[in-house]
């Protein structure tokens, strides 16, 4: 079953360390970083992520590439070679995990009710203009990270990388944030101009 490919060689030592993998509590724990150095054989990018154990006793592992569309072939190629075990659903992309309504970054927390965003029409993808409560030139590094965690989470990875355009970062107090949006409408009003667009609506 296993070859010599790359990819085969990870599966191999995942399945081989599978139960340890299963028990899996935090990301610092050893075994993840066996893990991360396996992964980055196969792509330098890519990550991971453990869901918890579900209902009927499964637990999802999550192929990322953190967000580096460059990376996306390797993620499709390793899920395209995960063995079928009984405990595990292999997920490719960090899927849409929902509004947060605030986010840690560096030890600083920020809520998602001070972000707005106005969407626009970028040749065939959606352009975003982020506007942030207490964004600064000298804090805008701070700002666009945790804007993006934020994007990530309402959107998932792939669509993140693959149907949004431009990306810009404006400060909550610019005058043009005065009939932005809440974020939480994001992912509905995003899924609803994909399918206004492919009825021809757009």
């Amino acid at each position: 079953m296993f070859g010599g490919s790359k990819e085969k060689r990870f599966w191999n030592w995942f399945q081989k360390n599978e139960d340890r993998l299963f028990d899996v509590v935090t990301a610092g724990e050893t075994i993840c970083n066996d893990l991360q150095r396996r992964m980055a054989k196969v792509d330098p990018y890519l990550t991971f992520l453990f869901g918890p154990v579900r209902d009927d006793g499964k637990r999802e592992f999550i192929i990322s590439a953190d967000g580096i569309k460059r990376s996306f072939p390797a993620v499709e190629a390793l899920h395209d070679a995960a063995p079928e075990l009984p405990r595990w659903v292999w997920i490719k992309y960090r899927p849409r995990l929902g509004m947060s309504d605030h986010m840690v970054l560096e030890g600083r927390e920020y809520s998602s009710n001070d972000v707005t965003y106005k969407m626009y029409e970028d040749d065939g993808k959606v352009g975003l203009e982020i506007f942030m409560k207490g964004l600064t030139e000298e804090d805008r590094k701070f700002h666009q990270e945790i804007g993006m965690l934020f994007l990530d989470h309402a959107l998932g990875e792939y669509d993140v990388e693959t149907r949004v355009g431009f990306i810009e970062f404006i400060s909550a107090a610019d005058e043009r944030a005065d009939d932005a949006s809440p974020l939480a409408d994001l992912a509905e009003n995003f899924d609803r101009y994909f399918e206004q667009r492919n009825k021809g609506l757009h």
